[in-house]
């Protein structure tokens, strides 16, 4: 993935970390722009003017291995401040001559207590005199520290947790300081952000507003775009910021899947017309869809077969009706993260359809004005642009809609059963308050079948998943803890309320080691 903005940055080196899309978020709460790169892709960077700093994430590799991921030593010559995080600190370490261990006995997983053992710009202004609790994850330990490096501060099993070396501002932490477990964690990166890197808060919302819609004139030279609208606050952000951008030369596209919850085509089309005057047509393809997923149970294949249709639908409509250059969507930073893969394509998380549903060829330029941006920055963008509250603060939904939430083969029987067991959970969730303290919930219908009793008789029907997690940016999530009475109320409204489930299940599984979707 290229470069994103053109602007003062500071660049973090994915190796694979589970947390490395936090350490992102950390950067820009700061008001810094950051971004994120493979390994692979930092190598090739030749040009490190507006790159203020380096950060190397965390990963699954280790150092002491014949090969292993690592990172050019251009950096180092260019005077760019790094800093390296657990597995970034080895690999600095290896680089520079230190002496990194495989240990088997004194693993740390978990808290740790920091202790300073000398004064260091990357902990100004932190009191360490006391007691200092860190998130530890990692097996290998640096024993011996790289020539002219200074050891900082240390833990019981770990002497050279913080390590520096002052003339070529290289810093490394063993622990994981964009958790929020790490308490002293924010001020570590602040201190490496502004007082090592000396960037500036220019990473402002309210101006890369009015910077987007100037950079969506340029690129679109009076042409004519079309933009896919799903309904979602990511497509209506999209839309309503190229209609400000270029106005009547949009058109949006709303394409009825068939795979939409309960009523919500009509509905969304409706604000979206009548209150923002966005110029939509309407095409149902319930059919196609639903034909070409017949008996189709993989869920890349899923992905990559709704993407492609969709973007067959909007080919076509361009041809006929209007002449379109460009096709828009509402493609966000995270869908570019997590359809790449760090080391190939088998540790890819899985393909947004907006990405990884692309055809090789298409006839259209893609136009994705938000790709830069996570969808906390999404929603303050939508506010901005006064975006109808009701799409605002919905709940995301997965562009494949409930083709992704009926893990193995999609009938038709499946999605109304499902619509309307999403109907009462989502309606339930709003009725008692509790919509808006949780970032995602949904229902999905698994591919099993179990016995129940229900008036006497024995049914064999399906079993309904419930799923609820709160998040800042979908990037790591946690299940929400609903009060035991609240799910045994809603495990009877849905199984009374819907023919054809006879069981109601509740996923306790945070993001990671899972996903938010099951698919």
């Amino acid at each position: 993935m290229q470069s994103l903005i053109n602007k003062e940055k500071i660049i973090i080196v994915d190796f694979g970390s589970q947390v490395t899309k936090l350490i992102a978020r950390r950067v820009r709460e700061s008001n810094v722009y950051s971004e994120i790169l493979s390994f692979k892709e930092f190598n090739k960077i030749k040009e490190f003017t507006n790159i203020k700093g380096v950060i190397l994430s965390g990963g699954p590799s280790s150092v002491t291995s014949r090969k292993f991921p690592n990172i050019s030593t251009d950096v180092f010559k260019n005077n760019i401040p790094v800093l390296g995080i657990c597995y970034g600190l080895q690999i600095i370490a290896k680089i520079f001559g230190g002496i990194i261990k495989k240990q088997t006995n004194l693993r740390e997983f978990g808290k740790a207590i920091l202790k300073k053992k000398m004064n260091s710009e990357i902990l100004s202004s932190i009191n360490l005199n006391t007691q200092n609790i860190v998130w530890m994850s990692h097996q290998d330990k640096v024993i011996k520290k790289p020539k002219n490096f200074k050891t900082i501060a240390s833990t019981e099993n770990s002497k050279n947790t913080i390590i520096e070396h002052k003339n070529k501002k290289i810093f490394g932490v063993q622990f994981h300081p964009e958790v929020t477990h790490t308490a002293i964690g924010k001020k570590i990166l602040e201190n490496f952000i502004f007082s090592i890197c000396l960037c500036k808060r220019n990473w402002k919302l309210e101006i890369e507003s009015k910077k987007l819609i100037r950079q969506i004139k340029i690129t679109t030279t009076n042409q004519k775009v079309i933009c896919a609208l799903s309904g979602g606050v990511d497509s209506a952000v999209t839309a309503v910021l190229i209609q400000k951008a270029i106005g009547k030369n949009l058109t949006c596209i709303m394409v009825d899947t068939g795979f939409l919850r309960k009523n919500e085509f009509s509905k969304v089309y409706s604000i979206l017309k009548k209150k923002h005057k966005l110029n939509i047509k309407k095409i149902n393809a319930q059919k196609i869809f639903l034909n070409a997923l017949k008996n189709i149970k993989d869920p890349e294949r899923k992905r990559k077969i709704i993407g492609k249709i969709f973007i067959r639908l909007f080919e076509k409509f361009a041809k006929q009706h209007s002449n379109a250059k460009f096709l828009a969507q509402g493609t966000l930073y995270p869908d570019m993260i997590e359809s790449k893969s760090t080391y190939g394509s088998s540790s890819t998380i899985k393909s947004h359809h907006n990405v990884g549903g692309i055809p090789k060829k298409m006839s259209l330029n893609l136009l994705e004005p938000l790709s830069s941006f996570f969808k906390d920055e999404v929603r303050k963008l939508g506010k901005q642009l006064k975006l109808d509250k009701f799409i605002l603060n919905r709940h995301p939904f997965p562009g494949p809609g409930l083709a992704i939430r009926i893990p193995g083969n999609i009938t038709l029987k499946k999605i109304h059963i499902l619509q309307e067991a999403d109907d009462i959970f989502i309606n339930s969730l709003k009725k008692k308050g509790l919509y808006h303290k949780i970032w995602q919930a949904y229902c999905a219908l698994l591919p099993v079948k179990s016995v129940g009793v229900m008036g006497d008789s024995r049914t064999y029907e399906n079993i309904c998943l419930l799923r609820a997690v709160t998040s800042e940016d979908g990037m790591t999530a946690s299940f929400y803890q609903f009060e035991n009475s609240y799910l045994e109320e809603i495990s009877n409204e849905i199984i009374n309320s819907v023919p054809g489930i006879n069981r109601v299940v509740y996923d306790i599984t945070s993001k990671p080691p899972g996903t938010i979707e099951l698919e």
